[in-house]
C-alpha cells in the first residue's frame, strides 16, 4: 500500500525537490541573503521530518561547554504564541513548545529562547552569550551558522529515502554537504561492519571520514509529580507498562522497555501532540481496569512537559507516572574527534571575535 502511495506522490516530490533545489542554489550563490554572526553559532539539524535525536544532541553540547554562557534558540514547534520569547518561570509548553520547555527545566544556567526568525533571535541573544545553539535550523538558510551538526537516524540511513510528500526528506540528500560534521544517531550497541559500510557509503569524503556514530542511553525513571526515582531494572516481567508517547519515532523506546516486560500498552500519538483531557482519561481508565498487581505509566521527557499543565496534573496526581530521560553516547572511537572539532570551532571563533 505504501509503495503505491509513494508512486502516486512521486511527481509531487519531484516538484518539491525542484523548488528546494533552486532555493538552496540561490542561497549558495548569495542571491538570497544569509546572515552570519561573530559569536559561535552551532546548528543541530537533520534532513528528514521527525525526530533524529536533536534534543539529546543539544543537551550533549550544553554539557560539553559547562563554563560558557549558552543560549538555546528554537522555533518552538507546537507553541500557541509567535515572535521572540525568553523562557522564564511563567513559560509552559503551550507558550514556548515542549522541547524548549524541557531545556529550560533541565538547565537553569542556560538561556532558552524561541523565535521563528533565527536571525532576529540570535541578534537579540549574542551580546550576553558566548555560544548560541540552534535547535532544528538546518533548512533555515537565512542564517549562516558557523558549525552545523547534521543528524541521521541509523535505521533510516540503511534504507532508501524519498523527498516529501512521497517520503520524509525535507531536501535532496546531497544537502548534507553543508554540514561540518555528521552524527549517526540511535545506533545499536554493536554495529556490524557491513552496516557501518552501508551507512558511511552514502557520503562523500571528507564527511565519510568524520562521521560519528552514537546511541541512546536511557536514564532512571523520574516521577512526573511526586515520588522517588527508580531504575528500569526495578520493573519486573509481571509488570504492566502503560506507555504514553507523542513523539516521531517511539520504536527505540519500545524496544528498550521490552527488555523488562512484554506487557506494554502503548497509547501512541503524533509528534508534538497536544494531549486532550479525554486522552488522559482514556489512559487512566485503561490503567485502573488492568488487573496486574504491578503496573506503571511511563512517558518521554518531551511529552512530560505537556503533561505538567495544571488540568492534567490534577488528574494524574495519585498515579505512578514517570518519564524516562535519555542521553546520547558517542561511540568511543569517534568521541574524541567529534568533540574536538566542536571545541576547536568554538575556541577559534571566540578568540577571533
Amino acid at each position: 500500500m505504501i509503495k503505491y502511495l509513494r508512486l502516486l506522490l512521486f511527481p509531487f516530490s519531484i516538484l518539491y525537490g525542484i523548488v528546494v533545489f533552486v532555493r538552496n542554489k540561490l542561497y549558495d550563490a548569495r542571491i538570497f541573503r544569509s546572515v552570519a554572526f561573530d559569536i559561535p553559532v552551532i546548528c543541530v539539524g537533520n534532513l528528514v521530518v521527525g525526530g533524529s535525536g536533536k534534543s539529546p544532541v543539544t543537551e550533549y553540547l550544553v554539557r560539553l561547554f559547562p563554563e560558557l554562557r549558552i543560549a538555546i534558540l528554537s522555533r518552538g514547534y507546537g507553541r500557541k504564541t509567535k515572535g521572540f520569547i525568553l523562557a522564564d518561570e511563567r513559560a509552559t509548553a503551550e507558550t514556548i513548545g515542549d522541547e524548549p520547555m524541557q531545556f529550560y527545566r533541565k538547565f537553569p544556567q542556560v538561556t532558552v529562547a524561541v523565535c521563528e526568525d533565527r536571525v532576529k533571535g540570535v541578534g537579540l541573544l549574542e551580546a550576553k552569550h558566548d555560544l548560541v545553539i540552534l535547535d532544528d535550523a538546518y533548512q533555515h538558510r537565512a542564517i549562516n551558522p558557523g558549525f552545523r551538526i547534521l543528524l541521521f537516524e541509523f535505521e533510516k540511513l540503511l534504507h532508501p529515502q524519498f523527498l516529501l510528500p512521497a517520503g520524509n526528506l525535507r531536501e535532496i540528500f546531497s544537502g548534507y554537504k553543508r554540514a561540518q560534521t555528521i552524527l549517526i544517531t540511535k545506533s545499536p550497541e554493536t554495529i556490524q561492519p557491513e552496516q557501518e559500510a552501508k551507512c558511511l557509503g552514502k557520503f562523500d569524503q571528507p564527511w565519510k571520514d568524520q562521521a560519528a556514530f552514537s546511541s541512546l542511553v536511557y536514564q532512571d525513571l523520574v516521577p512526573l509529580i511526586s515520588g522517588e526515582r527508580r531504575s528500569c531494572s526495578s520493573i519486573s516481567e509481571q509488570s504492566s507498562i502503560f506507555l504514553l508517547t507523542g513523539i516521531a519515532n517511539p520504536k527505540p523506546l519500545l524496544s528498550y522497555l521490552k527488555q523488562y516486560t512484554g506487557a506494554i500498552r502503548h497509547h501512541d500519538y503524533p509528534d508534538h501532540y497536544h494531549f486532550k483531557i479525554q486522552d488522559i482519561k482514556n489512559l487512566i481508565q485503561a490503567f485502573e481496569s488492568d488487573p496486574s498487581e504491578e503496573k506503571i505509566i511511563i512517558t518521554t521527557e518531551k511529552d512530560a512537559q505537556r503533561l505538567l499543565d495544571d488540568t492534567f496534573k490534577e488528574l494524574l496526581l495519585n498515579l505512578p507516572l514517570f518519564y524516562l530521560p535519555v542521553q546520547i553516547e558517542i561511540r568511543a572511537k569517534d568521541k574524541t574527534t567529534f568533540d574536538q572539532k566542536i571545541l576547536d570551532y568554538v575556541s577559534n571563533r571566540t578568540r577571533n571575535r
